[in-house]
Formats: structure tokens, sequence, C-alpha cells
């Protein structure tokens, strides 16, 4: 009885590491961070019309449209999905996600979107571009990156908007854990890329909000 309930926990554990994963995937962060940024913002004025083309564009290009390249990529290449955890399968994802993002950004700077929110890509392809450089020398989670970056540009936006951002870097940081603990429960990272991970994305975000 008590190897069958432990084999369950274990189950649970698993099937819901997969899931935190699964909806946690960096492709979604760029969405959820305009979403804030149009909710508690100057910018929650604008037309729901405009933020809703705005977010739909941000959505293809950052989810959509990378997912789909790196789709076909496996189906041409032959491979399954588990195997881009390998550390040498992960170039090509990369190289597709941050064309992805370029594009959003060339696409953003001719629509003259506000500076903020240029930042807000900006800094995720930073984070998409030092993780790709750094692969060959150590795997580092970008679920662990992106999550950090939330925190790293809240620091930011709560001194660029005024407002005590207190709230929701507590949140970040419990989104984080709970991040970084789904990934290392599938195995996917050592505790070192998980680190690595969360130090990049916060420097990133708050760098990339404060510089630009």
């Amino acid at each position: 009885n008590n190897n069958t309930n432990k084999t369950l926990d274990n189950r649970l554990l698993l099937r819901s590491a997969k899931l935190i994963s699964a909806l946690t995937s960096p492709f979604y962060l760029p969405v959820l961070a305009f979403l804030l940024v149009f909710s508690f913002s100057h910018l929650r004025l604008l037309p729901w019309e405009y933020k809703g083309i705005v977010i739909g564009m941000v959505y293809f290009f950052t989810a959509l449209l990378p997912r789909t390249l790196i789709f076909l990529y496996i189906k041409i290449s032959g491979w399954r999905h588990r195997e881009l955890n390998q550390q040498e399968h992960r170039y090509m994802p990369y190289a597709l996600s941050i064309f992805s993002y370029v594009l959003l950004l060339y696409i953003m700077m001719l629509i003259c979107m506000p500076q903020f929110t240029l930042s807000l890509i900006i800094g995720a392809l930073a984070i998409q571009l030092i993780c790709f450089f750094i692969n060959p020398i150590l795997k580092v989670s970008t679920h662990a990156a992106s999550a950090g970056g939330i925190i790293g540009a809240l620091m930011v936006l709560g001194l660029y908007f005024n407002f005590n951002p207190l709230f929701w870097l507590c949140l970040a940081i419990l989104y984080t854990g709970m991040v970084c603990t789904a990934r290392y429960i599938l195995r996917v990272h050592t505790l070192a890329g998980l680190g690595w991970g969360v130090l990049i994305g916060i420097v990133c975000g708050a760098g990339c909000m404060w510089l630009t």
C-alpha cells in the first residue's frame, strides 16, 4: 500500500510539473506582459480595439509563429518533441524564436509603439540571445529566464510609473519558484541552469527597461 501511494504521489507530482511547465511556457510571457501593461499603466486608456490588435500581434510573433516554425522544423528533422530538451538540439529553436522577436520589434518600431513597450520585447529578445550563446557552456532554462525577466521588469516599472510593486514582485517571485521547481522535477535542467536562467532574466528585464 505504501509503495502504491508513493507511485501515485510521484505520478501526480510529475503530471503537475508537466502542466505547470506547459502553462508557463516562455512563448506566452510577452503576451502576459502586455496584458499587465494595458491593465495597470496609462495605456489602459487606449481603446480596446487597439489593445486587442497589439496583443494579437504580440501573440502571433512571440507564440504562434515561433511554435509553428519549431513544429515544422521538428517534422522536417524527424525528431521527437522531447529531443529539443537536448542541449545540442536547442540552437535552431532559439534561432527561430529570435527571428520572430526581431520581426515583431521591427513592426512595433514602424507603428511607433511607446518606448517602454519596445523595451519589453527588447528584454525578451536579449534573454533569447544570451541563452543562445551560453548554450554550448550551460543548458540555461528559458522558462526560468523568462520568469526572472518579469521580476526585473517589475522592479523598473515600479519606478517608471511611480507605484509600489511589492505585491506583484511577491507574486512574480512565487511564480518563478513554481516554474523552477516544475522544471527541476522534470529533470530538464540542473539547479545551475535554473539559477543562471533566473539571474539572466532579472538582469535583462531590469537592464533593458532601464536603459531603453
